[in-house]
Order: C-alpha cells, then structure tokens, then sequence
C-alpha cells in the first residue's frame, strides 16, 4: 500500500474528484489503480472564500514497486505506514497478585484493557458509579443544585472526559501510533467511523456514555474485574529507602487488596488522593497549570468568523478556534477545550466551590460556542512552596465564585462589555448563558487573581481581532475554570515508576503526564505495557 498526502480539493468537489487526483499524483491509469481509501481528512479554512479539503489516502496500485521507485523524491508519497499494534508481554500462568489500577477515566480504561488482552486479569478500582448512574447524579447538579461529590462530572466511570465535547486530537509525540489503537478500539466500542479519518475527530457524551460501557463489558470478557464505589484511602508501603514498594491498598470500606504493582490513573481532581499520597511519602510536586473563565458566543458568529460565505456548510459543522495571546505582565492567556455548538457545565466536586467546563454533543448544534479563557500560572503563584499548594489556590477562587454565584451552585456571570469596562453586571444580554443549574449576574474580578483579570482584560480585544465579534458586549463570561489540568505531578521515571516507590505507576492527566482524553488513554497504554514488563522481568 502507498500512503499519499497533502491532495487538495475544493469544498464542493465531485464524488470522482479524489480518484481523479490520485491518478493524476501517481500518474497511473485507472486500470491500474486497484483501491484506495481516505486515511485522513481535514479543511483548510485559510482563505474563507475558497475553502479546501486536504486529503491523505491509501491505495494500492498494480507495480507498486516501480511506482516508489518513480517517485522516490516526492516526499508526499510513500509507503503507507504500520500502525497496527503489538502486545509486549503475556501474563505468566501463575501471578502472585493481579495487578491494581486506580480509576476508570480514558487512562485507566486503557491500562486495564491492555493489561486484560495480555492476560493480566487487572481490578479496576473507582470510587465514583457506574456510568449511567453517575449520570443521573451529575444531572441532579444540573438541574437541582445537589452535589455528590463522589459522583459528578470529576468522578465516576468514564472520568471527566465523559461529559466534554470528546475531542480524540492530541499534539503529542506518538511514534508508535498508540493513538491509532486508542481511536481503533473506541470505532469497535461503537464511535462513529469518521473518527479514524478526520483530523480533528470528536464522539460527545452520549456516544462516549455508551462506549465506555462497551469497553467495559470487553475488559470484564478478557478477565479485569471493576470494582465501582470503592475508593481507595490509603496506600501500604513496604520497605525504606532503594527497597521502597507498594504492598497494598486500603479501601474506604476497610478493605485491603494486597498487589505489588499499581497503576494511579486518578484524574486531575482527586485532590484527597494526592494528599494521602504525599503523607506516605511518595514524590509529589507542584507543576504549572492555568486558572480563568468560560467564554460563550452564538455559534453562527464564530462560523461566519471562521468559514465566510461558507458558514453552515453541510459538510463543515460547526466551527472551531484556537486563540493565544502573550500579555504585557508576562502572562499567556489562551483558549482551552473550545467547544462548538456546546454548553457550558457545572463541573464542581467539592461542597461549597464552583467550577465549568465545557460539553458538546456529537452533532454540536447547541446555539452556543463555549471555550475557557485561561491564563498559565506557576507555582511561583501559588500560596507557599508545598507540592499541594496548587489545589489550595484552586480551592480558593472555586468558593470565591460559589459566594459570587450566590452560594446556590449558579455560577458568577459577566458580559464582555461590563468585564472590558469594570464594571459589575447587573444583568446579562442577548447572548443566553447556557450553564446551568443557572448563571448570577456579578463582577468576575473578584473571582481569579488581579494579575489574571488584568491577562484576560488584555487578551480579549486581541482576540476580537482575529476573530471578529469575539470581544462583542453582549458576548457572557462565566467562572470559574480551574481544572484544565493537574495542580501536581506524580513524578516517574523512565520506567514509569514512582521515583521513590517501587510498583506504583503514576498515569495520565492526575499524575501530570497527560491532557485530553487521547493522550490520556495513549499513556495508560504505556504505563500497562510497563508494568506487563516489570511482572514478566
């Protein structure tokens, strides 16, 4: 097979149009070419008034070998590349223990998949429910304002990633095309197909509700066992020094599981889990993320921004963006988790703090655009030097918008005009805030930091510039986003073990190693694979 990339089309192109440029690329006849399939798809939207398709394809011609060597110096055909996986281990026919692994977000989904079709037979641990009841208690936030922090948008199968707009696009390095096996398995679990070709592939939670369970009910065939409502609250740990391990875990029903090797595929809000880490000695340590607001436009202002006359093409969709801006006081503020034709959440865990996020369906035709506007802090930012002194922050400016919210879980809401003048709302526009269970007219300068507000109040019209109507009055700005990443780092090694604690693999977006459902999942691949490895010797 040769793999052909960068073939560029119009918008409206023919059916026939992609054969015909394959041909002419190859220089081939059509007797020749035997078949040919469309690897990767994405637009470019550069020019508004003449909008492309660029393609990557796989075909299969008849000599092939004469035609790479005619084409030896076209760099943009070649051999279609292998992006099948291959297990590194099997599972011993006797183990000691089966082998732990904490939580069932995309990362700990993925290690224990692996760990099962190596025949690892691994226990799944979550604290939250089931999916469809974890569910129905995140609704119950939505739409009654009640909590329960044990089951939310934080917590419960699936992890965060399941109410987001499941963006499956990452610019990590993945030489292995581990990715490839992440989108493969989601396509069987029952993801649309087209997620393997576009280039920038999206499923949206009712799809990712429905998967996760298929994906579970695979691993539960290959032999892992999930053990749902079961938190872990401590961990054993035996030995000292270079003999430092992990004995066992110790769950909130008294419990014990003995293993010696655990994967920590915890999600970035488990803030009771890495303090309990950080008491039994394990290394943890503060690390950057970024702090800031929702920002909701009407769809069609962003489609008409992005596309031109094109705007609500069919085959196009809804519109996206990506937006930075490097501030006078030093600060970066960008957009984050942008999503289209979506809703603004109620992402909170913890009683007493607000926090959003962002969610879309597959179809992504809610009225509104939603992204964060977030601003990068350090630890330099944060209140003392501790490795848990970013959550503290976090936990700081999440009750500011509960008190600002009016203590109810609605979250503090600004238009961009009263927030760019400094001024309080009193009430909101033409753009409808879609966060529920509902949204307080405020001033959202009392809920981040001044440097923050100061970044953002910069970064706005700069935006507006590249997108127009994006710093527009009547655009809403609700808070606080505080989640877009871990606040600490589970530092590993090359081996992917803790430094100081043998057999406990930190992993994914928790341990600070991921970010996004696709990386997420492609690291608890890697950290499966390394604990096959240190099992198997």
């Amino acid at each position: 097979m040769l793999r052909i990339t960068e073939l560029k089309l119009p918008l409206d192109h023919a059916p026939d149009a992609l054969r015909a440029a394959v041909l002419a690329r190859l220089s081939v006849a059509d007797a020749d070419l035997v078949s040919m399939t469309v690897a990767r798809r994405a637009n470019d939207a550069r020019r508004k008034s003449a909008i492309l398709w660029v393609y990557s394809v796989d075909v299969e011609v008849k000599d092939e070998a004469a035609v790479l060597a005619r084409l030896a110096d076209d760099p943009k055909v070649g051999p279609t590349p292998d992006e099948s996986y291959r297990q590194v281990a099997r599972a011993p026919a006797e183990l000691k223990h089966r082998p732990v692994v904490i939580g069932a977000g995309p990362c700990g989904l993925f290690a224990g998949l692996i760990l099962a079709e190596m025949g690892f037979k691994p226990i799944i641990l979550e604290r939250g429910k089931v999916v469809r009841e974890r569910t129905k208690d995140t609704w119950g936030l939505w739409r009654k304002s009640e909590l329960n922090p044990e089951s939310n948008v934080q917590f419960g199968e699936g992890g965060a990633g399941t109410f987001s707009d499941g963006k499956l696009y990452s610019q990590i390095k993945d030489p292995r095309k581990l990715g490839r096996k992440v989108l493969t398995e989601f396509v069987e679990a029952g993801a649309p197909p087209e997620i393997l070709t576009e280039a920038h592939p999206h499923i949206g939670t009712f799809r990712l509700v429905t998967m996760v369970e298929s994906m579970r009910a695979k691993v539960e065939a290959l032999g892992g066992e999930y053990r749902f409502e079961s938190k872990v609250v401590d961990f054993e740990i035996a030995g000292e020094g270079a003999g430092r391990r992990i004995a066992g875990v110790v769950l909130e029903d008294g419990s014990r599981i003995g293993t010696d090797q655990v994967v920590l595929a915890l999600g970035h809000s488990s803030r009771d889990t890495f303090a309990r880490l950080f008491e039994r000695g394990v290394h943890v340590e503060a690390k950057p993320f970024s702090i800031g607001f929702r920002i909701e436009h009407p769809q069609s202002w962003i489609d008409r921004a992005r596309y031109g006359p094109s705007a609500g093409h069919k085959d196009l969709g809804a519109a996206a963006y990506s937006l930075a801006h490097h501030c006078s006081n030093g600060r970066s503020v960008y957009s984050f988790c942008m999503c289209p034709g979506g809703t603004v959440v109620a992402a909170a865990s913890e009683p007493g703090r607000v926090v959003t996020n962002g969610m879309s369906q597959y179809s992504r035709n809610e009225r509104n655009a939603n992204a964060g506007i977030v601003v990068g802090i350090t630890p330099k930012d944060y209140p003392h030097d501790g490795p848990l002194a970013g959550i503290e922050l976090q936990r700081r400016w999440e009750e500011a918008a509960f008190e600002a919210g009016g203590r109810t879980y609605a979250a503090p809401g600004q238009t961009v005009g009263d927030f760019l003048a400094g001024r309080a709302s009193t009430e909101l526009g033409a753009v409808i805030p879609s966060y529920r269970p509902g949204v307080t007219p405020a001033d959202l300068s009392t809920c981040l930091p001044d440097y923050a507000i100061a970044a953002i109040r910069e970064a706005l019209p700069a935006f507006g510039r590249q997108i127009a109507g994006f710093d527009a009055a009547e655009a809403v700005l609700t808070g606080v986003e505080t989640r877009t990443s871990s606040p600490v780092r589970i530092t590993r090694g090359g081996d992917f073990q803790s430094l100081n604690t043998r057999g406990l693999f930190p992993a994914g977006e928790g341990a600070g190693y991921a970010g996004g459902i696709l990386s997420a999942a492609v690291d608890g691949i890697k950290v499966a694979e390394a604990v096959a490895k240190a099992i198997v010797g």
